[in-house]
């Protein structure tokens, strides 16, 4: 028998195998995306100096921009504020228009043009897609389409969830639009910074004055650099140069030593603070669905 034959007749009696070389393929795991953080435009808000300490001629300007944000991390996605308008109040058209709002114990105008949800949307995103909410705090104009995203798990202090439910809660709060986040699945922050994805790239951090639960939420972009979205620290870039304080607060001294605290922070973590009601500089922001890494 020659040895091909005979190689062959062997194997056949699986006396032994020769080995075929073969690589099979490890998974991987799937690439992770960068940090993505979008900025929706909900709205202008017209303002009133007095309010904030300030006088007319010492602004650039009294109207203030109402923004909504979401950020996109390969861990999960987080809504920060939700606007002054109720998306049910707004035209599906896109035809800019003015809202008259009626709180308890003051009026208020807000001119916008899409509905929040439409601006997810347009970023491929729906409020089922949402792992998180916060609220820099539970004034209207920052939580008009919370009930949206009842869903998601919400990250709140105590204090500020204690006030919104309260008997009798604060002024400028208007239950309806946050009422069923009593029933979501919620997360008591109880540290001074909440790192959302444990990973330092998104943190909550406690800034109270304002409200008593107030917060502001730190952004790690790998491209843009890291941000400071201020909810309501300030409202005008003018409080932050003249050292105004407005005079709704609920406690103005906590909100100087806040403020002061977060100066520090700015200069030791090399992070830009967005005003978020700073009609300006939120105006030259891109809005989504283009978005900042």
């Amino acid at each position: 028998m020659k040895g091909s034959a005979l190689i062959a007749a062997v194997g056949a009696l699986g006396l032994f195998s020769i080995p075929i070389a073969t690589h099979t393929a490890q998974p991987q795991p799937p690439p992770r995306a960068p940090l993505r953080l979008y900025v929706f435009d909900c709205g202008t808000l017209e303002g009133d100096p007095a309010r904030f300490n300030l006088k007319r001629q010492e602004m650039a300007t009294s109207d203030m921009s109402v923004a909504c944000y979401l950020v996109v991390h390969p861990m999960g996605t987080l809504i920060w504020d939700t606007g002054a308008v109720p998306d049910s109040d707004v035209k599906p058209d896109s035809e800019r228009t003015r809202h008259h709002l009626v709180l308890s114990n003051t009026e208020r105008y807000v001119t916008l043009a899409k509905s929040l949800k439409t601006q997810l949307g347009d970023a491929g995103y729906a409020p089922r897609d949402i792992t998180y909410l916060a609220l820099s705090h539970y004034h209207y104009d920052h939580t008009a389409n919370a009930n949206e995203f009842a869903s998601s798990t919400w990250l709140v202090r105590q204090a500020e969830r204690d006030a919104m439910f309260a008997d009798k809660p604060p002024d400028l709060v208007e239950r309806a639009t946050f009422g069923a986040l009593a029933n979501s699945k919620t997360t008591i922050l109880d540290t001074d910074d909440y790192d959302v994805f444990r990973d330092g790239s998104v943190i909550i951090k406690w800034t109270p004055g304002h409200t008593p639960g107030h917060q502001a939420l730190f952004v790690r972009l790998q491209a843009t650099g890291p941000v400071l979205l201020s909810g309501d620290l300030y409202h005008y870039p003018e409080e932050r140069t003249l050292d105004r304080v407005p005079t709704f607060d609920f406690n103005p001294d906590q909100t100087r030593r806040t403020r002061a605290a977060i100066e520090t922070f700015l200069k030791t973590s090399h992070a830009k603070l967005w005003i978020q009601h700073d009609f300006t500089a939120t105006a030259a922001l891109k809005k989504g669905p283009a978005f900042y890494e």
